[in-house]
């Protein structure tokens, strides 16, 4: 069921991304905000989806394999879409991009990050699928098991580890490209799952634990969003 659910939201997805291209690439600035947060949802939600999977036999293997999957999935499916704020700062900073589009794509981000937690909200209300059952109820999963300082130098580094790759891969073949990223984020989670997360990304991070911002803003927010930043910001003055 959960599979089908995330499917499905890909499927979705995939529509309104074709429709938005069709009808509105005339109206820039709609059409840029639009393709961002359809494509920022997706991932936010099939997301959400798969932290309730993380328990599934056998352990980690089976979500190990679905973070892969779906990773390859975003990748061939997201073609052009950054559905990362951290990933939006580079080029704003170095002048590729308007400040002022680059604050449309960072705010299309969080919109969708909500909206997603909205949706799966919902979803999950319904109890289609026995991981759905009582994820309303747990209110901050609290994600960070290790202290504040041990858990901004691990998404710190995650982002730098991250950010790196990327650049380093821009002129690989994509068909390769997808699956190497797709590797790199599942050896990540491996490492560091259990300890933070491995999110290194700042909507993604709000949607999975919105509320653990509402609960602990400052040190969620230090870790979350500051520490994959300041990531970003380290590999554009190092290159």
């Amino acid at each position: 069921t959960s599979l089908l659910l995330m499917g499905g939201i890909v499927v979705a997805v995939g529509l309104c991304r074709r429709f938005t291209r069709r009808r509105l690439r005339s109206h820039h600035r709609l059409y840029t905000f639009l393709l961002e947060m359809f494509s920022t949802f997706q991932i936010c939600a099939c997301t959400n989806e798969l932290c309730l999977l993380g328990n599934v036999e056998p352990k980690p293997h089976t979500a190990l394999t679905f973070t892969y999957g779906f990773t390859v999935l975003h990748g061939l499916s997201l073609p052009g879409s950054t559905c990362n704020p951290c990933g939006t700062l580079q080029p704003m900073w170095g002048g590729g991009v308007p400040v002022r589009m680059g604050g449309l794509k960072i705010g299309a981000q969080f919109l969708a990050a909500v909206l997603a937690r909205i949706f799966m909200h919902f979803i999950w209300s319904l109890g289609m699928a026995e991981p759905h059952f009582g994820a309303l109820s747990q209110g901050c999963s609290n994600p960070m098991q290790t202290t504040e300082v041990q858990a901004f130098c691990i998404e710190l580094l995650f982002s730098v580890v991250f950010q790196l790759t990327i650049l380093r891969m821009e002129r690989v073949n994509p068909k390769y490209k997808v699956h190497l990223i797709a590797l790199l984020i599942t050896m990540l989670v491996y490492a560091g799952g259990n300890l933070t997360g491995a999110i290194f990304n700042p909507a993604l991070a709000f949607s999975l634990h919105a509320n653990c911002f509402y609960d602990n803003f400052l040190s969620y927010a230090l870790v979350y969003w500051i520490a994959p930043s300041l990531g970003k910001f380290l590999i554009f003055y190092v290159l």
